[in-house]
C-alpha cells in the first residue's frame, strides 16, 4: 500500500509577517510617507491639532452649543427651506435647470451692453416681437401667478396696507 507523503509546512507567524511589512513599509512607500510628514507638518503649523484637541476635549460643550443653535427660529426656519428647496429641486427637469444655466451668462452679457445706454421704450416694445422674449415672458408671468396663488392668506397688519393694497 502506498505511503502517505508528510507535508510539513511552517508554522505561520502572523506577528512576524507584520512586522517584516512594518520595517520594509518605509522603503516601499518612502514618497508616499514624506508627502504624508509634509500634511501632518502643515496641520500641526496651523495648530489644527491643537484646535480638534481642544475640541476633543470639551465635546459635551461643543455639542450644547450646536443644539442650542439648531433651537433658534432662525436655524429651523433655514433648515425647513433647505427642505423644502431640495423637495422643489428633485421636482424641475434637469434640462429647464441646464437651459436656465447656459442662459444666464448671456443674459448678463446682454445686459452689459446696455449698460452704457438703456434701451428707449421703443427698444423694449421691439423686443415682444421676438419669439424667445414671449416664451420667457410666458413662464416668469406663470410663476408670478402661481406664487399669487399660493402665497398664505392673511390680513395686513397696518390699515395703511390695506388701503393701498385694495
Amino acid at each position: 500500500m502506498a505511503q502517505p507523503i508528510p507535508l510539513n509546512l511552517p508554522t505561520r507567524d502572523p506577528r512576524a509577517e507584520l512586522q517584516s511589512r512594518l520595517q520594509n513599509a518605509p522603503l516601499d512607500h518612502a514618497e508616499a510617507l514624506l508627502a504624508a510628514y509634509d500634511v501632518l507638518q502643515g496641520l500641526h503649523d496651523r495648530r489644527v491639532f491643537d484646535i480638534l484637541k481642544g475640541a476633543l476635549g470639551s465635546t459635551d460643550k461643543v455639542i450644547e452649543i450646536v443644539v442650542d443653535a439648531a433651537k433658534t427660529p432662525g436655524a429651523i426656519h433655514g433648515i425647513r427651506n433647505i427642505v423644502v428647496l431640495a423637495r422643489i429641486l428633485g421636482t424641475i427637469d434637469p434640462e429647464l435647470v441646464e437651459g436656465f444655466a447656459r442662459s444666464l451668462p448671456e443674459a448678463i452679457a446682454l445686459t452689459k451692453a446696455y449698460k452704457a445706454r438703456p434701451p428707449g421704450t421703443w427698444g423694449i416694445l421691439k423686443q415682444f416681437a421676438n419669439k424667445d422674449f414671449r416664451r420667457g415672458l410666458v413662464l416668469i408671468n406663470s410663476l408670478l401667478e402661481a406664487f399669487g396663488r399660493n402665497l398664505p392668506p392673511g390680513e395686513p397688519k397696518d390699515k395703511n396696507q390695506r388701503a393701498s393694497s385694495g
